[in-house]
């Protein structure tokens, strides 16, 4: 099962992000290496958002990455969700049932 956390960022974030980045990313290595973290990267052209993808049971990884996330808080962030996705082809997929 996997769950996506969307990121809606402020204007000029890639230039805003910077003092942040490595903390954030660090961060996300670690949801990573434990193996919550599936994929992650921000919106190209325009820069206006970002996608991280968990895996799991329940929403709980995704939602503890937001609240810890030192871009949430310092502002860089101005909304997040976070949607369960019923993945049905690919690794770590559920086949569908017909």
């Amino acid at each position: 099962m996997h769950y996506i956390l969307f990121y809606d960022v402020i204007d000029d974030y890639l230039e805003n992000r910077k003092p942040y980045r490595k903390e954030h990313i660090e961060l996300a290595r670690k949801a990573l290496a434990r193996g919550e973290l599936v994929l992650a990267g921000d919106f190209a052209d325009p820069a206006d958002g970002a996608v991280l993808i968990f895996s799991g049971n329940h929403p709980g990884a995704a939602e503890e990455f937001a609240k810890n996330d030192n871009y949430v808080q310092n502002g860089l962030i101005k909304s997040w969700k976070v949607r369960k996705w019923n993945t049905v082809v690919g690794e770590g997929s559920t086949p569908p049932v017909f």
